[in-house]
């Protein structure tokens, strides 16, 4: 086991390295915790794993993400924990001590930007990178009680940045204030193209039947009241896939193209990763090219449905994840159905390509939960806006 440089084991114990920043700008003295898989010039990107890390030349420039936020004032504070491999939800990782949530220390942090959550959440970076294929921003921010976005597909360059799946990473980042969420937005995101301006707001009783509990769901429709729109409520799901349709489509998509990135690498060096995380990358030897094929159908008729969904001002709204991240004493068996239910919830905009922002205005069982909102593609600096108008409604922030 490796070990961690803070009391909340969220920053990686490296050797420090100066990095360069501007002087001043919109972030001027705002202090950056990077994910480690994304590349920090001077650094070696680990990717939550020590063999990758052994492997690894320190970088010769940083990715163009990191590189856009030090130009803008921001003070680099260091490499950030990361699940192994960036295949998990809950912010396990053997080789690393576990990050503490400082809103709820009892409960796990999400995954796989576990470490940057924990880092913004117990106040040790203003804004923390983390990138987002599964659910890995929208996790862990609403368990950690931050804001968090999963970006339009393709919007913010990924280079420099280790792959999972590369038709559904994305960038993104925590903050804990809506004002440093949207200053860090207009850096990394520019001007939406999408024009309309976001009037109503849609729900879906087939989406909100995954919730953990009935205190989950009295708290979801205490939340939904705080979203300032006409809600229009959905008891028929508007897709030609069922959710568990839906979800099997993502983790297929997601394991092939994962095992396509890592197969050769995990191959030969699979001793050095966790039996679980191994699964979960050896599924993806499973999935066939005729499988993902019609998987990659699947989604394009979800993705013109969703569109058609959210034409004419509309957005989702839907429960970030279940509920309340899991306590650390639960059994594998109650944090695998906590998965599925969470994955089945996050898998919409990973399929249909489309932003997701994720509010802090709820919790449960004494541990934040978030509520999500889903905009059209190239919404993104739209969704922060709105986000900002209901958290100031709410009184948050």
């Amino acid at each position: 086991m490796l070990g961690t440089r803070d009391a909340l084991n969220a920053f990686l114990d490296l050797p420090q390295v100066a990095v360069s920043h501007a002087e001043s700008g919109l972030l001027d003295g705002l202090r950056l915790g990077v994910k480690d898989i994304f590349d920090v010039e001077g650094y070696r990107t680990g990717c939550g794993n020590p063999q990758k890390f052994a492997e690894a030349v320190p970088a010769a420039q940083s990715a163009s993400c990191v590189k856009a936020l030090l130009d803008s004032g921001a003070r680099f504070a260091g490499k950030t924990v990361t699940d192994e491999l960036v295949f998990s939800l809950f912010g396990q990782n053997v080789h690393f001590p576990l990050p503490i949530n400082p809103k709820a220390p009892g409960r796990y942090t999400g995954g796989s930007s576990c470490g940057s959550a924990a880092a913004v959440a117990g106040g040790l970076a203003d804004i923390a990178l983390g990138s987002d294929t599964g659910g890995s921003v929208r996790a862990p921010a609403s368990f950690c009680g931050l804001i968090g976005l999963r970006t339009t597909q393709g919007r913010i360059p990924i280079d420099g940045t280790m792959p999972l799946a590369s038709s559904l990473d994305t960038v993104g980042w925590f903050a804990a204030d809506i004002e440093i969420y949207e200053a860090v937005g207009k850096i990394l995101l520019g001007r939406d193209t999408h024009r309309a301006l976001l009037t109503r707001a849609v729900t879906l009783d087939t989406m909100e039947g995954f919730l953990a509990g009935p205190e989950e769901a009295a708290e979801y429709e205490r939340m939904k009241g705080l979203v300032d729109l006409p809600i229009e409520r959905r008891a028929i799901p508007p897709f030609t896939s069922s959710p568990d349709e839906l979800y099997f489509c993502f983790r297929n998509i997601q394991a092939f193209e994962a095992w396509g990135a890592h197969g050769a690498w995990l191959e030969a060096h699979g001793d050095t990763v966790a039996p679980a995380t191994l699964e979960r990358f050896r599924y993806g030897k499973t999935v066939d090219e005729k499988t993902v094929h019609a998987e990659r159908v699947r989604r394009l008729t979800f993705r013109g449905e969703m569109l058609e969904l959210l034409k004419d001002g509309a957005v989702l709204v839907l429960p970030t994840v279940p509920g309340a991240s899991p306590m650390k004493s639960a059994p594998p068996e109650e944090l695998q159905n906590y998965r599925e239910r969470a994955l089945h919830l996050l898998c919409l905009a990973g399929l249909s390509g489309c932003p997701q922002i994720t509010l802090p205005l709820g919790t449960v069982h004494g541990a934040p939960f978030g509520l999500s909102i889903v905009g059209p593609p190239d919404s993104d600096v739209a969704l922060i806006r709105l986000g900002r108008k209901i958290l100031a409604n709410a009184g948050v922030g």
